[in-house]
């Protein structure tokens, strides 16, 4: 996945965070069929505007937690596309496979920073919310990264059916 105005984007984020949330992003929509385009990076905390959140607690150099938040539509497209199924709504099968889609981005992550200062060795279990209008608290001195893609779907008339948020929040041990 390339990124047009990288080189802005990375003046106000950690590069090596930035290009491993887009790294394994570009690689977990591949293995789904689905494409995106980078969309933002924000520094701080963001709302999640999607239906579904996938979250996978990570310990190592840093501890914290990514999310993994998608609205419905993108979301069964991109089960259908990585189990190779129609669901056509959301379905427990759907759910599952958002938190392995989750755990293919992380695990991602993982690989593109280890042997760096945000480098992390152990993941948790994904964990799925299905809802919206929740909020997460997080802690000072947290360093925060939250990366936008628009998924290229011509059927989404809405915005908020095409935006998918990859945000980190890790304190440094």
């Amino acid at each position: 996945m390339t990124a047009t105005g990288l080189d802005t984007i990375e003046s106000i984020s950690d590069p090596i965070l930035t290009q491993a949330v887009i790294g394994s992003v570009g690689n977990a929509f591949s293995m789904c069929n689905i494409s995106a385009k980078l969309a933002g990076v924000a520094t701080v905390p963001t709302g999640e505007p999607g239906l579904i959140t996938g979250m996978i607690g990570v310990h190592g150099k840093v501890s914290g937690f990514v999310t993994v938040n998608i609205p419905e539509r993108m979301a069964i497209r991109s089960v259908e596309g990585l189990l190779q199924d129609n669901y056509g709504q959301l379905t427990s099968q759907v759910v599952d496979g958002v938190g392995e889609i989750t755990n293919i981005i992380v695990g991602g992550i993982k690989s593109a920073l280890a042997g760096s200062s945000w480098g992390f060795s152990h993941i948790t279990v994904p964990s799925v919310i299905v809802g919206q209008k929740y909020n997460i608290a997080f802690s000072r001195g947290v360093d925060f990264l939250c990366v936008t893609f628009e998924h290229s779907d011509d059927e989404a008339v809405l915005l908020e059916d095409r935006l998918m948020n990859v945000c980190i929040s890790l304190l440094r041990l």
